[in-house]
């Protein structure tokens, strides 16, 4: 299969559905941050980065199969969507096993944005826990948010490569 073979409807939707997935899985994240007040460790915001960036370029992908630009076009955009999700994967292994303890995780790991509220700012600093990329917040299932990020990568790179290398 080459990168050049013409695309359709197949790359066409699963580009659309790459856009909304990302995002959605990003969305959830947000959500647990704002609404629910997990406050997110160094290694969850780092987490983040594969959908901010996967997300318009699945739409890029999803444009350009819809406007029939040459096939290689929205290949590419769909390889690296695939390779977005790969390196998210890789991050949700390394936190999850930094949690479980496999392994050291990062020595500047507790570092948050400043409190924003009411009050002196010292004493908004004391009320702030910085969490800590070796505990997880919690666990569904028995998988952390670290966890649930390599099952919802493994799948989105999976789907991604597909639609990147299928006729």
């Amino acid at each position: 299969m080459t990168l050049t073979a013409p695309t359709g409807r197949l790359q066409t939707l699963t580009a659309g559905f790459l856009a909304v997935a990302m995002a959605a899985v990003v969305g959830t994240a947000l959500g647990f941050q704002h609404i629910g007040g997990f406050i997110p460790c160094k290694l969850c915001l780092e987490q983040r980065v594969p959908y901010y960036v996967g997300v318009p370029v699945m739409l890029l992908a999803l444009a350009s199969s819809a406007l029939k630009a040459p096939a290689v076009v929205t290949r590419v955009l769909l390889l690296a969507g695939g390779l977005l999700m790969l390196w998210g994967l890789y991050l949700g292994v390394y936190h999850s096993g930094v949690e479980w303890g496999f392994w050291q995780g990062p020595t500047d790991c507790g570092v948050v944005a400043a409190p924003t509220g009411s009050g002196s700012l010292l004493d908004q600093l004391n009320e702030v826990v910085p969490p800590s990329c070796d505990k997880a917040a919690g666990r569904f299932l028995g998988l952390s948010f670290a966890g649930w990020n390599v099952v919802a990568s493994a799948i989105l790179a999976a789907v991604a490569l597909r639609a990147a290398l299928k006729r």
